[in-house]
């Protein structure tokens, strides 16, 4: 929204609470007024009440911790804290596994249906503050993400100091990733096979698709077992696009049991866990940057058994 950050420094001017620390919006460049108003214009969802109630209760400053009530006046490129609230976040009745920890890293087993990351709707129940409250750590961040219908290991970082260190891993490409996944079984496509193309967001909701263009993603398939229908196939993403390895599947027909974005959109009411994404974060292996140590951490979760017959919608049983 044309938002233009002049302080860059972070002042923590709220403290973490219940494992979420606060979220922030940066006054774009130009705007007049008091900066209720445009709050309330920027995050519609939240109601101009709710805003004065957090005001009156001391929850909404300024990057220099000074409180914001209904007449602070807009000043352009000023950051305002708030801590986000979510009214009847899902329950998501499942819990991660720690793997584990060390004074610079955490690693976690994280069960199908539980996000990463706080948003949308998902706060409490969410991968990062479930472990910030468990382990004590408020700084603890993930270092890379998958998605919420994805099960698997996921690495986070303990303390800001080293965190870029662990993120250039992923950003070089010097960390090896596995997965395993459920899908058809394509008895004509020659394996292990290397499917690359250009990914770019379709504009619909949160899907990928593929266009004509320089491939910007690449994904190496193997097979590990199959029967007549379906086949439990090893994925190397040698790129980290967003549901690189449901796009790719789904594009060579291949379509993730349970996927309920790819091929197509299948809708399943809230709350319904019975059809669980077949997509494992299997492995993560890489070279510590901070203490040089090789670590290779694996995920002690198991896809289902190979289902024998199609279903009628991507991935149902």
């Amino acid at each position: 929204m044309g938002v233009r950050v002049y302080n860059t420094h972070d002042p923590r001017v709220l403290p973490v609470r219940a494992g979420v620390k606060p979220s922030c919006v940066v006054l774009p460049s130009q705007g007049q007024g008091v900066v209720l108003d445009y709050l309330v214009q920027r995050l519609p969802l939240v109601a101009r009440a709710d805003w004065l109630r957090r005001m009156a209760q001391g929850e909404v400053v300024d990057e220099y911790g000074a409180a914001v009530g209904a007449e602070t006046p807009f000043l352009p490129g000023v950051r305002i804290y708030y801590y986000r609230e979510v009214e009847q976040e899902p329950a998501v009745p499942f819990e991660a596994a720690l793997l584990y920890q060390d004074d610079h890293i955490v690693v976690a087993d994280k069960p199908h249906f539980l996000p990463v990351m706080p948003g949308g709707r998902y706060l409490q129940n969410t991968l990062l503050v479930r472990l910030k409250r468990q382990l004590g750590l408020p700084d603890l961040s993930p270092v890379h993400r998958i998605d919420r219908d994805t099960a698997g290991v996921v690495l986070f970082s303990v303390q800001r100091q080293s965190r870029g260190a662990y993120q250039a891993l992923f950003r070089d490409r010097q960390v090896r990733k596995v997965y395993e996944a459920v899908a058809p079984w394509a008895p004509h496509m020659q394996l292990p096979h290397v499917h690359s193309s250009r990914m770019e967001p379709s504009g619909d909701f949160i899907r990928m698709h593929e266009v004509a263009g320089v491939p910007n993603s690449s994904t190496r398939i193997e097979v590990l077992e199959h029967n007549t229908q379906w086949a439990r196939y090893r994925l190397h993403p040698i790129s980290g696009k967003r549901h690189q390895l449901r796009v790719h599947m789904a594009a060579l027909g291949l379509g993730l049991w349970g996927d309920a974005l790819y091929p197509q959109v299948c809708d399943a009411p809230e709350g319904d866990f019975s059809r669980p994404l077949q997509l494992l974060a299997r492995q993560l292996e890489f070279t510590d940057p901070v203490t040089g140590v090789a670590h290779c951490f694996e995920s002690r979760r198991q896809l289902l058994a190979l289902p024998r017959e199609t279903g009628v919608c991507a991935g149902e049983k």
